[in-house]
């Protein structure tokens, strides 16, 4: 096996378990997170929320969440997409062909204002 695949698969590897690690509510409730895309020269990942995130009210926030912090904790991705499904029932469509919750100016978490504030937590 090839150095790159090796890198690839240990950094696919570092993703799936900070999703564990740190949103274990996600299969608490019903959810579930899968890595769609990983970008290593961009820097960058796709997530996708299915089952009960599909519908669930406050995904939003834990999307912001998954953003914010897997941003800090695993240095080579400075950009997270993640989608629920629920950008195709809604009819919302973005550049790429689906709704992303992506914010403006948000390429690495934590710059404005300090550590503190990583975003709204979920509620639970």
């Amino acid at each position: 096996m090839s150095t790159e695949t090796e890198d690839a698969n240990d950094l696919r590897e570092r993703i799936t378990n900070f999703l564990r690690r740190n949103f274990p509510q996600i299969q608490m409730h019903g959810g579930s997170a899968a890595i769609e895309e990983i970008d290593r020269e961009e820097g960058s990942v796709t997530i996708r929320l299915g089952g009960a995130c599909s519908g669930c009210g406050i995904s939003p926030m834990t999307i912001q969440a998954i953003k914010t912090r897997m941003t800090k904790e695993i240095p080579e991705i400075n950009e997270v997409t993640a989608r629920t499904g629920m950008e195709q029932q809604e009819g919302m469509s973005g550049g790429s062909g689906g709704m992303s919750p992506s914010f403006p100016g948000e390429s690495r978490g934590g710059d404005i204002g300090g550590d503190e504030d990583e975003g709204p937590e979920a509620p639970f």
